[in-house]
């Protein structure tokens, strides 16, 4: 089967052909993301594989259809960027990685937590200046702090059982509770509970329009004032305006993101020659309290292999009839 690769990498091509072996599709590569734009090449294709800034809205999947598209493979668990209705309408089929390396993400977001907390990230830039202070670099025991993990599923999971190894008390939310994050010793928070006593919150949630800016003013105006907040799911779970004047206010005692509202055109490229024209991105990074790295947290080896073996077998199954194990449709 032929497959038009989206936005791809090095190391897309890298593990995707190594993962190719074994299925023996046609995979054409392309550095532009999936758009209305750059759609027209995906015409011939019987498949076009995607990541999480390409877009795949109602004008987008049309053309894809009149191209001869029948499936949208996406290289990763979120599908926030695809219409899942127009594709139904339109007989596309779409498919997802479910899951890839749940510890990839929450390795990473303990990483961000630790990173945020203890200033690694200034002191890293003072003692390349030979710069061996402390003052300003104070952080907190992280043992006996209350940390609130928004959306308890396998990575959410992951993250509540490191910071249990902590001795952290863990409380988490969610919309379906899990028995699981319970039998792991953490708890589901009361009723106003995570904005009240946190010392930390991550958010492990998918973006649907009801988890939309879940964080926002009014939620951290509830928040412990000085708490630190950590996201490596999605960037849309956050307005950063809110989040700015929060810093900037004391209200927020940290930020660390892998994940930007707006991150679409910057993150995954190099712009370091370049004049970044985002202002809000620009005045966020400005904060000696605050982390952001480019939407890395997934990116581990295992994780990666794990995605293009799970996304070309999705390919191998709808080339041959068969049903899809990792499909995804508006009743999802």
């Amino acid at each position: 089967m032929k497959i038009a690769v989206f936005s791809a990498k090095r190391y897309d091509r890298e593990f995707l052909d190594a993962a190719n072996v074994a299925e023996g599709h046609v995979l054409k590569y392309f550095d532009a993301p999936l758009d209305s734009e750059s759609v027209g090449l995906a015409a011939g294709f019987d498949a076009v594989c995607i990541f999480v800034n390409d877009k795949a809205d109602a004008e987008v999947l049309a053309a894809l259809k009149q191209g001869g598209t029948g499936l949208v493979a996406l290289r990763c668990t979120g599908f926030n960027n695809v219409d899942l209705k127009a594709a139904a309408q339109l007989g596309i089929k779409v498919v997802r990685v479910v899951t890839y390396s749940p510890y990839s993400v929450a390795e990473h977001a303990v990483a961000l937590v630790l990173a945020i907390n203890r200033k690694i990230h200034r002191a890293y830039n003072r003692t390349r200046d030979s710069n061996f202070a402390l003052d300003g670099l104070m952080g907190f025991d992280l043992h006996g702090k209350k940390v609130a993990v928004v959306g308890t599923g396998k990575i959410g999971r992951v993250f509540a059982k490191i910071m249990l190894g902590f001795g952290c008390e863990v409380i988490g939310y969610d919309k379906y509770p899990s028995p699981e994050f319970e039998a792991l010793g953490a708890r589901y928070a009361e009723p106003g509970e995570i904005g009240k006593s946190a010392d930390i919150v991550s958010l492990h949630c998918p973006l649907t329009p009801e988890t939309h800016h879940i964080i926002n003013a009014e939620s951290l105006a509830r928040a412990k004032r000085g708490a630190l907040l950590v996201n490596t799911s999605r960037g849309g779970l956050v307005d950063t305006e809110a989040v700015i004047e929060a810093l900037k206010s004391g209200q927020l005692g940290g930020l660390a993101i892998d994940v930007y509202e707006q991150e679409a055109g910057l993150f995954f490229r190099d712009l370091s020659n370049a004049i970044v024209t985002d202002d809000v991105l620009q005045r966020l990074i400005s904060f000696p309290n605050v982390i952001v790295t480019g939407h890395q947290a997934f990116f581990t080896r295992e994780a990666i292999t794990t995605i293009s073996e799970t996304t070309l077998r999705s390919a191998t199954q709808y080339a041959k009839g068969q049903a899809l194990t990792d499909e995804i449709t508006a009743s999802n």
